[in-house]
């Protein structure tokens, strides 16, 4: 038996392991309802980026410094603090076993996002939305193959998930959605530092959060 770690898999690799096909999605509007924020929001959306901008100038930041200077207070602004969702951090995934290869791939969510009134099976809760940090140095798609190995685990129970990989400054989602072949779509890519794209990315986080609830 071969035991791999998520960290370590390539994209090529999991395309190969779990059989994902690669697609691109030019609108946000096409798969979520995108509504418009309240004043009060955006004013907070504008601090956060500003908090995060003064710790980036100084240097890099680590993927914890991240999740606790942006990920997370854009989660809460988005809802996904409010019941029936709660957060869970840094929990192992289950022993992914490869079909027809002698493979079993371990690793740890970030963060992962489930809907606590929803189940998908007993003692299984709805998946409704999977992060991978990094630190703000490194390019948002070396997250793509942990997202995916991460995802596809959950699509053992449910149609579709939601996942991003963010760096911080740059946002990434992918739909990740069950099939023969399994299919994931990138999103466009969104960045907190400019404006507009800051307000699309907490209407995404907002309408995400709202899917299930």
């Amino acid at each position: 038996m071969t035991i791999l770690n998520a960290r370590n898999l390539s994209l090529e690799e999991v395309q190969r392991l779990f059989g994902f096909q690669e697609q691109y999605n030019d609108a946000f509007s096409n798969l979520l309802s995108l509504k418009p924020i309240t004043e009060a929001e955006q004013q907070e959306l504008f601090q956060i980026r500003d908090d995060f901008r003064r710790y980036l100038i100084s240097g890099k930041l680590s993927e914890g410094q991240v999740k606790l200077l942006v990920v997370a207070p854009l989660l809460r602004l988005a809802g996904f603090y409010q019941y029936p969702i709660e957060i869970r951090l840094e929990e192992n995934i289950a022993d992914i076993e490869v079909e027809d290869e002698d493979i079993t791939i371990k690793g740890r969510f970030d963060i992962l996002a489930i809907n606590k009134v929803k189940h998908t099976k007993p003692q299984a809760y709805f998946w409704v939305l999977i992060v991978e940090s990094k630190n703000s140095q490194i390019d948002v798609s070396t997250g793509l193959s942990q997202l995916l190995t991460y995802a596809y685990r959950g699509l053992d129970n449910q149609q579709s998930v939601w996942g991003l990989i963010t760096n911080g400054r740059l946002y990434q989602f992918v739909y990740i959605q069950q099939g023969n072949p399994p299919i994931y779509q990138m999103m466009p890519l969104l960045n907190l530092m400019e404006s507009p794209r800051a307000v699309e990315l907490l209407q995404v986080f907002k309408a995400i959060c709202q899917l299930e609830v």
